[in-house]
């Protein structure tokens, strides 16, 4: 199957989109980044230091910057910041340009995923299902908005959750 445009990969933390996007990276050809690394790398500085030395909305400006960038590029996959598809002129770029995939899983198994990871602000000291439950709600209606496919990832293997991509892709 061709892919003739780009494939955003938006959710919550924890919802598999930088395991799929290696994977369907691989099934594909396309190749894959991560914005908030992009990002980090382009700033020399990760993303908690943007946030707090030059502001959360310098970030938010850089993920357009970037979004607005790919615009006519060869297709890639791309691993979204949780955030990027909270701003409407993100959500327009995606469309503009790709099909954006939203992945999604239950409190639970975000948990689970994320049980030893402390490099995540929006959790740091609230690490608990019903935290992850209130974040997931509020991102919800953005989320949705912006997705042209949404899948759940709880308990299905990356490489499987690639191919249920493309397929749906191809249908499109």
């Amino acid at each position: 199957m061709e892919i003739n445009k780009h494939i955003f990969l938006i959710g919550f933390m924890g919802c598999g989109k930088t395991s799929v996007s290696r994977e369907l990276s691989a099934q594909t050809g396309i190749n894959a980044f991560d914005t908030d690394e992009l990002i980090a790398e382009s700033e020399q500085m990760s993303i908690s230091e943007i946030f707090r030395v030059k502001g959360e909305p310098y970030f938010r400006e850089k993920e357009t910057g970037l979004l607005a960038s790919m615009k006519g590029q060869e297709p890639l996959i791309v691993s979204c910041g949780g955030g990027i598809a909270l701003a409407p002129r993100n959500r327009e770029l995606m469309h503009e340009s790709g099909v954006t995939v939203l992945l999604t899983a239950e409190p639970e198994t975000i948990l689970e995923r994320l049980k030893d990871d402390d490099s995540r602000p929006l959790l740091a000291g609230r690490k608990n299902v019903p935290h992850i439950s209130s974040l997931i709600d509020a991102r919800r209606p953005a989320y949705e908005e912006a997705a042209d496919i949404i899948i759940k990832t709880d308990g299905i293997s990356p490489s499987e959750i690639s191919r249920e991509i493309t397929e749906l892709i191809s249908q499109l």
